[in-house]
């Protein structure tokens, strides 16, 4: 199974000269088995550039797996080439909104109505289909096996499991480990903890003999405490924490934020490598776009 990063930075594209190593194209994961299955989560604007390559062995068939619809997630998918090509087939994966009341097909046709896009979703050609998941589900595609596990992020997030040729990865798309909205004093604070805990134990549970960790780290921690707090995004030690407490042996930082340059991104990364040097356990990777990972 082989892993390309097909887009690594968070919240909104950032091309320019300062981004050009780590790359600034929004969250897309391209995933290969060794039978040939194409399977891609999320569908930020690193999809575009992937749907290109793939038409070079037409006819296109794959799976694409939302996290979640916010836009850094979804807004490549309109730029998707199979899509608009006859004799493509393209599943799409993802949860129903159970705030708004929408499925998945109803919000990423939106994104596609005249006054945002000048294509409808009722003129592309390929075999487009849809379906919504459920938390905790397994279902197959080709070769690979997928499960779905809730992530803790603002709006409902799933964080995807594949296994195939007897390996695995875990992609988390966006997530804020859960902090605690009650002071050590106040009666419910106990409770609140216990939830948290409980929560935790599920997610470790998922992770379990999990082979690499594609995991959100858009902040430091001074970054993160206490202005980011609640925003829906972790931070670099929390990331590696994660990987190091289900015994994970290598883990990818992911969804850079939009103003981290190159040079800072480097920069981090050789602080993480020093602060761990000796100590064991996780490769501690920072994902860029490109890189592709044999799992």
């Amino acid at each position: 199974m082989k892993l390309t990063m097909r887009g690594c930075r968070g919240s909104i594209a950032s091309p320019g000269p300062d981004t050009v190593r780590y790359g600034g194209n929004t969250t897309c994961l391209q995933v290969e088995t060794a039978a040939g299955d194409t399977l891609i989560i999320d569908a930020g604007t690193g999809i575009r550039q992937l749907g290109l390559e793939l038409m070079a062995r037409t006819p296109v068939r794959c799976a694409i797996f939302i996290t979640h619809t916010h836009w850094d997630h979804i807004q490549g998918l309109p730029f998707f080439s199979p899509l608009f090509v006859s004799g493509s087939e393209v599943r799409i994966c993802g949860s129903f909104d159970p705030v708004y009341q929408k499925s998945l097909a109803e919000i990423l046709s939106q994104q596609m109505q005249y006054c945002f896009f000048p294509v409808s979703d009722t003129e592309l050609k390929g075999s487009i289909s849809y379906e919504t998941l459920h938390e905790g589900q397994v279902l197959h595609y080709g070769s690979a096996t997928v499960t779905t596990t809730v992530m803790s992020h603002p709006v409902f997030d799933y964080g995807y499991r594949i296994d195939a040729d007897g390996r695995s990865l875990f992609f988390t798309g966006d997530f804020e480990p859960p902090v605690n909205i009650y002071d050590p004093e106040d009666e419910e604070y106990e409770d609140y903890a216990a939830g948290m805990a409980a929560q935790r134990a599920v997610l470790i549970e998922a992770l379990r003999g999990v082979d690499t960790l594609v995991i959100d780290a858009q902040y430091t921690e001074a970054e993160y405490r206490p202005a980011k707090i609640g925003w829906g995004h972790g931070t670099y030690h929390t990331a590696i924490a994660l990987a190091e407490e289900a015994g994970i042996p290598r883990v990818l930082l992911t969804h850079h934020d939009p103003m981290r340059t190159d040079d800072a991104l480097d920069l981090i990364h050789a602080a993480l490598l020093a602060e761990r040097a000796g100590r064991g356990g996780p490769e501690v990777i920072m994902a860029r776009e490109g890189l592709c990972v044999e799992i």
